[in-house]
């Protein structure tokens, strides 16, 4: 599909490893770890985008001469503050109660780098609108579902995205972790070399 190159997906997200999938991607997986940690000052919107490259800087030494990296980072953003995932079950009621009744914004990150050092970052938001839920409801998902991988605490595809979200406004697989639609636009381009 991408002119025999060969994708590498620098996640262990299974999420985004099931969009890629659907999207008819063949790909193999490589992590390294990355400290995810970005500038105190650097604007919320920024950090996905910043974090992603990191991940791509980590793996960069790994890439052959055919293979294609892509790295991806999602983060919530509610009340302009960056919340990532949640340390326990405690930092995840605190979460998800903070998100009812409310708007936030999901930014999903992402990096294309190949061997010869050539890259390109875009960032995608998308508006999430949860209704008000009740204490009983957050803890029945946390308890069922235990999101504790997940930024926000939520899973847009699990139980709370369904009882709990009434509207988004962007890309529904952004909020999953990868931006399906700009990525394989972005990777045509990046083929074409047009960026």
């Amino acid at each position: 599909m991408f002119n025999d190159k060969r994708i590498v997906l620098g996640s262990q997200s299974p999420r985004r490893s099931h969009l890629l999938e659907q999207m008819g991607i063949e790909f193999e997986i490589r992590t390294q770890d990355a400290l995810e940690i970005f500038p105190e000052a650097m604007h919320p919107e920024d950090v996905p985008a910043y974090l992603s490259r990191l991940k791509a800087k980590e793996l960069e030494s790994t890439l052959k001469a055919q293979e294609l990296l892509i790295t991806a980072d999602t983060v919530v953003i509610i009340d302009d503050q960056v919340v990532g995932k949640p340390q326990d079950a405690v930092e995840a009621f605190d979460m998800v109660k903070n998100l009812s009744n409310k708007v936030h914004k999901v930014v999903t990150g992402v990096t294309i780098l190949d061997a010869n050092s050539k890259s390109v970052s875009f960032s995608e938001t998308t508006y999430v609108i949860f209704r008000r839920l009740s204490d009983a409801d957050i803890k029945h998902y946390l308890h069922e579902y235990k999101p504790f991988d997940k930024a926000g605490a939520y899973g847009i595809q699990e139980w709370i995205g369904m009882i709990g979200i009434e509207k988004i406004d962007g890309c529904y697989y952004n909020v999953m972790g990868l931006p399906t639609s700009r990525l394989y636009l972005e990777l045509n381009k990046f083929l074409t070399k047009e960026v």
